[in-house]
């Protein structure tokens, strides 16, 4: 019976030993404690202000991402229907005041129908972020307008619209199709006018 006590305490003890460490989270616990409250209040708030901003700009990356996505889904789409919108326009600048006057009824009719329906077509269009610009007058970029030819005109300074052939478009903030047009390439400068001192001159030396 002895030997077995004595077995049973021996086998006892590395148990003991190995629970005798648990004390130490207790200073852990009591530094926590000690800490100065205002400096992790502090903490927490600049974490949550990080955190916001994050997703502040997350939503408003994904809601552009979604909007150039959209764009890029009827850009083929607007660039056809922009075809039809030009012919529209040519038929209609083809009817001239005289004709409109002298238009019968129904011919009257036809042409009202078709300045409606180009009307709505520009609306749907722009419903969509699809614009019109017509540049008639302004000075000329060639990140907006293509020059097809330059037009000779002293009053107007060189580098200026003078004539739109085609209007152009916009889709959101990007160039859809640019407006061909025709750009001012400034009239021959004046000669400036003769001296009257020059030209009295030789008159002076003669009467002296």
């Amino acid at each position: 019976m002895t030997n077995k006590t004595a077995r049973a305490e021996d086998d006892a003890a590395p148990e003991g030993e190995g629970i005798a460490p648990s004390a130490d989270p207790a200073p852990a616990t009591s530094q926590s404690a000690a800490a100065d409250p205002a400096a992790v209040a502090a903490e927490f708030k600049d974490r949550l202000l990080r955190t916001l901003a994050d997703m502040e700009n997350l939503r408003k990356r994904t809601a552009r991402e979604v909007a150039d996505a959209e764009l890029r889904g009827i850009t083929a789409f607007a660039r056809d229907l922009l075809g039809v919108a030009d012919n529209m326009r040519r038929a209609l600048d083809a009817v001239t005041p005289e004709m409109r006057e002298r238009a019968q009824p129904a011919v009257a009719a036809l042409i009202d129908g078709v300045e409606l329906t180009e009307r709505e077509l520009l609306k749907a269009l722009e419903k969509n972020r699809v614009r019109q610009f017509v540049p008639q007058g302004g000075k000329f970029d060639p990140n907006l307008h293509q020059a097809i030819y330059e037009v000779p005109d002293a009053s107007v300074p060189a580098g200026h619209v003078v004539q739109v052939v085609q209007p152009g478009y916009m889709i959101g903030e990007r160039v859809l199709r640019p407006a061909l047009v025709g750009v001012s390439k400034g009239g021959p400068k004046a000669a400036p006018p003769a001296s009257s001192n020059s030209d009295n001159a030789p008159a002076s030396a003669q009467d002296s």
